[in-house]
């Protein structure tokens, strides 16, 4: 009986201190659109021809400015403003059309993302605040369509098609690390 005690104990003890990833916090960031992956998107702007797309063939190509989320319409103001660095001559043929037609162009900006973010490690490390690791995956694009008369005169793309990003944070002191901030803020 008392092997078996002490092999229960012994059991539990292991398992305490083995840790759980899975009782860890993990958070998913997802931008809803049409595409599942940094290629689907980034062919989907290949189709876009300057000149010639109008907005409702973007629209069918999924970039579609009122049911999209998280897009932006801008100004000719905000399109001149992220150029000022740069000499009007410098200027792509479509890129300086729209900054010289003003009111009469308007950009529209998309950021399709997903990032997922999980938490790593020794559960009770984690749960009491001595140490913890995340690592963060995904990926983002960023496509700008430059629109005169209901057509696609310039398009711009950039982005991160793999993102992988680690982070590890130690508190020797774990829960009293946070605790004599509070208590500093606390004095007057």
């Amino acid at each position: 009986m008392r092997n078996a005690n002490f092999f229960i104990a012994g059991t539990l003890m292991l398992l305490m201190l083995s840790g759980c990833a899975a009782f860890l916090p993990s958070t998913k960031e997802v931008v809803p659109v049409p595409w599942k992956s940094f290629q689907e998107v980034q062919t989907a702007y290949g189709t876009v021809v300057r000149n010639q797309t109008t907005v409702l063939q973007l629209k069918q190509i999924g970039f579609d400015i009122y049911s999209t989320p998280n897009v932006r319409i801008l100004s000719y103001i905000d399109i001149a403003t992220n150029t000022q660095n740069i000499k009007f001559e410098d200027l792509s043929s479509g890129l300086a059309l729209c900054i010289k037609v003003k009111d009469n162009c308007l950009g529209y900006q998309i950021e399709p993302k997903v990032m997922v973010n999980e938490r790593m490690g020794n559960f009770w490390l984690d749960i009491f605040n001595f140490k913890r690791k995340t690592k963060g995956t995904g990926w983002r694009f960023k496509a700008l369509f430059l629109i005169i008369d209901d057509v696609v005169v310039d398009k711009f793309w950039s982005g991160d098609p793999k993102i992988l990003e680690e982070r590890e944070t130690k508190n020797p002191l774990g829960p009293l690390q946070e605790a004599g901030a509070m208590v500093l803020r606390l004095i007057p």
